[in-house]
Order: structure tokens, then C-alpha cells, then sequence
């Protein structure tokens, strides 16, 4: 391909790609702009990479922004800051730079249990690094064992080991559930047509009558850039308000609470809101957006702070 055209697909892959990747690159770091950043990075080596190689780029990406999150946990402040084991992931799998083989379509996707307390990132700082990006690879994305050895360039039987141990010591010893995987599609395709301002998108998870309303907290509105108090009713206002105050300048994360999807909004690199969703079938009936800065505070409080 030429440069002009090896510039369109790029911008394309960004566009299209970019809020699945900081959503994974999020959960692995608990830090929004390590997260931002990270990415970044991983378009800037598809930049100079021969497109004409790649046969998956989301494949690529994907695996190309573990390996960078990984070598973010592993770096000499993370071995300060975090505990870790002898279990700490060692590369042996091809270098970052290279195109990586294409995902495989898995038939044994197994998925976290929704019911994810608010503490999830905190919790996830219980496990040693090569713990935590398994776990999050296998039980959090649905990556295949397989796919998850390729990424991290250890044995599938060590990932498999490594994923059971990160279970014990996220569920106290108890066992984690198989929760069904429309909610996480639903957030996705949310977090997308936000972040691309696609109200046509919104529309498609959003139910016809469904509605949203706002917690602004005590403070008067005009302290606040976030959404106007009050409900808003129907899926084409409710959606045009989402674009209008979550669209493409906020960075949205996946982050389910209480057996419910839901979404960290920020702006800036700093939390911003708290977007509660109810659940109809497939679709969502409502939207809950918690602005209040005493409750936002507390959620923040929850995140690792940014390194």
C-alpha cells in the first residue's frame, strides 16, 4: 500500500479500535492516562509496521498493547510499588514489533462474572503482574488460553495456572460464576458509539422508550460541566444527551457494578462520571449518570493512583 493509503486504514484502525484498546490497556494498569498513553504507543508501531502483514489488526493491537501494558507493570517503579512472585511473566514469544499470528475464533470463552464490586482495580493489585494481565485477558476479555500464551509468550498450562490462582485470590476461594456475555457486547458497543459519536450506534442498545437521568449531588448546576439535572425520556434524546456530554471528548472504560454494566467516564484524564446502566433483555432501559463529586470522589479513591 501507498502512504496515503496506509494513512487512511491506520486512521480508520484508530477510530475504530482505539476505545477497545484503552478499555483493555485500563483494566490491566488501573491508570486512565497510562492507559491513553499506552495505546498510543501501539498505533505508533502500526504506523511503522508493513500493513500488508497484518491479516488481523485488532488481533494486533490487541496484542501488541498487552505486551506494552506488561512491560509497564514489570518496570523497575511497578517492582516498587506492587508485590510480585516468582510467577512473573518472562518473554519468550516474538517481539513487540512483529505482527503476531491472527486471534482464533474460541469456542471456550468463559467471562467475569458481571457482579463486579466497585473495588475490582484494587483488588486486581492482590495479584502478581503475570496474574493480573491472564486474568484480565481470559476472564475480564474472553481470550482464548491459546491466545493469551501467544500474548504473553508463556506455556497455555502456565496462563491456565495462573488464571485458577488469580481466582482464588480475587473470590477469597470462591467460585466465580459464568456469566453470560451480553452485557459486556452492550458496554462495548456503547463505549464505541460514544467515542465516535455515533448516534445511530447508541440507538442500537439503547430501548425505545428508555431513559436517563443525572446525580448532580448538592452542588448548584452551574458548578458542573456535566449533563443538565433532571430525566430525560425516549431513546433519541437520551442518546443525542449521552453524544452530548460523553462523545468523543471523554475517554469511557468499562467498569461493572453490582451486577450491572457500567461505564467510568473521563475527561481530561480525570473521572468525570459514573454511568449506571438498567438492563431489558439486550437492551438498556436506562441511564444513571453520577456526576456528584463527593460520590465520584469516593470512586476515584478506589483507583490506584496515577504513576
Amino acid at each position: 500500500m501507498d502512504g496515503e493509503q496506509d494513512r487512511s486504514e491506520i486512521s480508520r484502525a484508530y477510530a475504530e479500535h482505539r476505545p477497545y484498546l484503552i478499555d483493555l490497556a485500563f483494566r490491566m494498569l488501573g491508570d486512565i492516562g497510562a492507559a491513553e498513553d499506552t495505546v498510543q504507543d501501539a498505533f505508533w508501531r502500526l504506523m511503522h509496521a508493513d500493513l500488508g502483514e497484518i491479516s488481523d489488526e485488532r488481533g494486533w493491537l490487541i496484542v501488541v498493547t498487552s505486551r506494552l501494558c506488561l512491560d509497564r507493570i514489570r518496570s523497575a517503579r511497578s517492582r516498587r510499588e506492587r508485590a510480585h512472585d516468582a510467577s512473573e511473566i518472562e518473554f519468550t514469544g516474538p517481539a513487540v514489533g512483529a505482527a503476531p499470528p491472527p486471534l482464533a475464533d474460541p469456542a471456550d470463552r468463559v467471562t467475569f462474572d458481571d457482579g463486579v464490586r466497585l473495588a475490582l482495580l484494587a483488588m486486581l493489585q492482590r495479584l502478581s503482574p503475570a496474574e493480573r494481565v491472564v486474568f484480565v485477558l481470559h476472564d475480564v476479555f474472553q481470550l482464548p488460553f491459546a491466545e493469551v500464551a501467544r500474548t504473553v509468550g508463556r506455556p497455555e498450562p502456565s496462563c491456565r495456572q495462573l488464571a485458577r490462582r488469580a481466582r482464588q485470590k480475587m473470590s477469597g476461594g470462591a467460585r466465580f460464576d459464568v456469566a453470560a456475555t451480553e452485557h459486556h457486547l452492550v458496554t462495548e458497543k456503547f463505549i464505541a458509539a460514544c467515542a465516535t459519536g455515533d448516534l445511530g450506534g447508541l440507538l442500537g442498545v439503547l430501548a425505545p422508550d428508555a431513559w436517563g437521568e443525572v446525580d448532580l449531588g448538592p452542588a448548584t448546576e452551574s458548578q458542573h460541566r456535566g449533563p443538565a439535572p433532571g430525566v430525560v425520556t425516549g431513546a433519541v434524546p437520551v442518546a443525542r444527551n449521552l453524544l452530548r456530554f460523553w462523545g468523543p471528548g471523554a475517554t469511557l472504560v468499562s467498569h461493572p457494578v453490582g451486577g450491572q454494566p457500567a461505564v467510568l467516564a473521563f475527561r481530561r484524564r480525570a473521572l468525570a462520571g459514573l454511568i449506571l446502566f438498567t438492563m431489558r433483555g439486550e437492551l438498556i432501559q436506562a441511564v444513571h449518570v453520577i456526576a456528584d463529586p463527593r460520590q465520584l470522589g469516593f470512586v476515584s479513591a478506589q483507583l490506584p493512583s496515577p504513576r
